[in-house]
């Protein structure tokens, strides 16, 4: 009961960071229907792999595992407001890019010393992630690239989707849109068709084709009755009128 409780302690930890990070990359076309579709996207990636991770018996992995879980605490540590002075009973940082920076430096050693665990794959995913937030999209592209190159397919479409996010911050819409239309033709566990398309028609709003995305809104109100999506796409489709 201990051991699985400490299980799930972990398992959260690592969801809500994961969540929180993500969001600060990528592009959702509504905010408060972006978190309820990333919640259950990262909730299924972890049920999937974070058990190996976080237990997986090799000892390098176990290693890497403890160091990881360190490096997500720090992204998960607060941000101190303007002019208040750090608090030596509860670790803060000064602002979210000091945060960022502190994070990154730990995913980099984790994936520089232990490069063939799981605990390295997923810091090269944060290190993606991470470099985007400081804007470094050279480096954010780079390790996204790689992470999305990985066998584990729930992991690379998730590399995938934050990668397209850069893309489309750095005025490559085209790239962007490739890409959605390959995560919505193969969709995983962590990264829906339906997720992949709001994004796709968003991005092809913004590249002045509206046909295109409204066609996309269409297809997703009608496969996606009753939910979420469905409301989503038809105030998309409202905007458009």
């Amino acid at each position: 009961m201990r051991a699985q409780t400490r299980h799930n302690l972990k398992t959260d930890q690592f969801t809500k960071t994961t969540i929180d990070m993500a969001e600060k990359t990528a592009h959702w076309s509504a905010e408060h229907q972006s978190r309820l579709i990333l919640i259950g996207v990262i909730v299924l990636v972890i049920a999937g792999v974070a058990g190996g991770m976080w237990y997986y018996l090799g000892q390098q992995d176990q290693k890497a595992s403890v160091e990881f879980g360190s490096a997500v605490r720090t992204l998960d540590m607060p941000v101190r407001p303007p002019n208040m002075p750090p608090q030596p009973e509860e670790p803060s940082f000064a602002s979210s890019s000091q945060r960022a920076t502190a994070a990154r430096k730990l995913f980099q050693e984790i994936a520089d010393k232990y490069p063939h665990t799981h605990a390295a794959d997923f810091s090269h995913y944060f290190l993606g992630l991470t470099s985007a937030e400081l804007g470094d999209n050279a480096g954010a592209e780079r390790e996204l690239q790689t992470v999305a190159s990985f066998r584990n397919a729930d992991l690379a479409a998730l590399a995938k989707f934050a990668l397209a996010s850069v893309y489309r911050n750095t005025n490559r819409n085209p790239q962007a849109i490739e890409i959605y239309k390959q995560i919505a033709a193969k969709p995983t566990t962590t990264v829906s068709k339906a997720t992949a398309q709001i994004e796709l028609a968003a991005t092809l709003q913004a590249s002045n084709q509206p046909l295109e995305a409204k066609q996309i809104y269409e297809q997703l109100k009608k496969e996606n009755p009753a939910s979420e999506v469905s409301q989503l796409a038809s105030a998309k489709l409202q905007e458009m009128k």
